[in-house]
């Protein structure tokens, strides 16, 4: 494979080399057949969207290679930050706090290409509300409410917008607003997830019964995590923060679910061929991985394909412990430039606007009941030590005075 460096480029390219580039380590393409017509008369322009609700995690990395891969077609490539659409997802996040992070993932994601070596200043980056809110989308989007049913648009958005008991009218809207992106944004295909098929496939039913083109769609398979499964903003021990620390992704990793000889399942094995190779060819040209371990054990182990890792573990001629500590290098190798990047006191501050610390929530103590004492008893028959300590000491005095006087008196009179 080329490195994003080498001398090989879009102008030196045939469409065919294009073509192949485009569809590198992606799982399914819908329009090949269009795709290669365009590749054939001109570049292509494509966009990548996200929605800036939760921390971006490593997983984010995959989209970034592809980016890579596009520019080195030639591809004109936008990147939309897509702040209605965060909102619209059953609220994850307050319109407010929307603005913050659409600024914080602008960052994130510029810093996340230049750490791969991908030039800035070939990419589009779009805001989605700079154009959502116009009377032209605004129209289109009554336009395509009043021929969408409700079936298409909540099967549409079943695997992207957060599925609850009594779903929203937001999030019915989601999937409309996404295949209008595509006419808005003027570009001849959408790059994403293969979790956004069925989105992807409702604007291909859609957008001509509005007049407009069908487009193509390109998909990169979904990220496993940590435990196996998706990758997720919302399962804290599946995923790897961006700004994780050296020790927080050591914890991460070593908690990981990883049986010896077991390729099935295994996040950490995954993570490791489906992220850090791909990345990897990136900076060097070639794919590679190392597994770092005494000489007494075999040594390190440079691995060039994906492959030979997963056979290598699968007859235990990797072990788990060694395969973990050198997952943890490759990804502190890979943050480190980030991590740096967001020491500076302005993006700190970008930080804790976008993703203030949650508030701690006080306790509350409950006052123990008295038992056997009839409501508002004690107010209304005060014990007699409460009625004592009650009477002024003053008065006290007096009445001890005129008992003693009394008493006096008495005596006398006995004698």
């Amino acid at each position: 494979m080329s490195s994003s460096n080498d001398s090989t480029n879009d102008a030196s390219m045939t469409p065919e080399q294009k073509l192949a580039l485009i569809k590198r380590n992606l799982q399914e393409v819908l329009g090949e057949e269009d795709l290669a017509k365009i590749l054939a008369e001109r570049d292509l322009s494509l966009y990548w969207g996200t929605a800036p609700t939760g921390k971006p995690h490593i997983g984010y990395f995959v989209p970034m290679t592809k980016v890579a891969d596009y520019l080195r077609a030639g591809c004109h490539v936008t990147i939309l930050l897509a702040d209605i659409h965060a909102f619209l997802d059953n609220l994850k996040s307050s319109i407010e706090m929307v603005k913050a992070r659409t600024a914080y993932y602008e960052h994130i994601v510029k810093a996340m290409l230049s750490s791969i070596g991908v030039p800035l200043e070939k990419l589009k980056f779009v805001v989605g509300s700079s154009y959502e809110l116009t009377p032209e989308f605004t129209m289109d989007n009554y336009r395509l409410a009043s021929i969408v049913t409700e079936h298409d648009a909540k099967k549409a958005g079943a695997e992207v917008v957060k599925q609850v008991q009594s779903p929203l009218l937001s999030g019915l809207l989601y999937p409309g607003m996404q295949a209008l992106d595509e006419e808005y944004l003027k570009v001849d295909a959408q790059f994403g997830g293969i979790d956004q098929r069925k989105i992807f496939t409702f604007a291909e039913k859609y957008l001509p019964r509005l007049g407009y083109k069908k487009r193509i769609h390109l998909m990169n398979p979904m990220v496993p995590g940590l435990q196996g499964s998706k990758m997720s903003s919302s399962e804290p021990d599946s995923k790897i923060d961006l700004l994780d620390s050296e020790k927080d992704i050591k914890n991460k990793v070593n908690k990981a679910h990883c049986e010896e000889g077991n390729i099935e399942n295994n996040g950490v094995l995954s993570f490791a061929t489906s992220v850090l190779f791909p990345i990897s060819s990136l900076r060097t040209g070639e794919p590679h991985f190392v597994i770092t371990r005494p000489e007494k054990y075999g040594g390190d182990t440079v691995y060039t394909d994906a492959e030979s890792l997963e056979r290598d573990f699968a007859d235990k001629k990797v072990h788990p412990g060694d395969l973990k500590k050198s997952v943890v290098a490759a990804i502190n190798a890979l943050l480190e430039p980030i991590r740096k990047y967001f020491e500076t006191p302005e993006m700190q501050q970008i930080l804790l606007q976008a993703y203030p610390p949650a508030e701690v929530k006080q306790k509350f103590v409950k006052q123990k009941k008295k038992h056997n004492v009839r409501p508002g008893a004690a107010a209304s028959a005060p014990t007699p030590a409460d009625a004592a300590a009650a009477v002024p000491a003053a008065i006290i005095d007096d009445a001890v005075n005129a008992v003693k006087a009394v008493e006096e008196k008495l005596g006398d009179a006995q004698i």
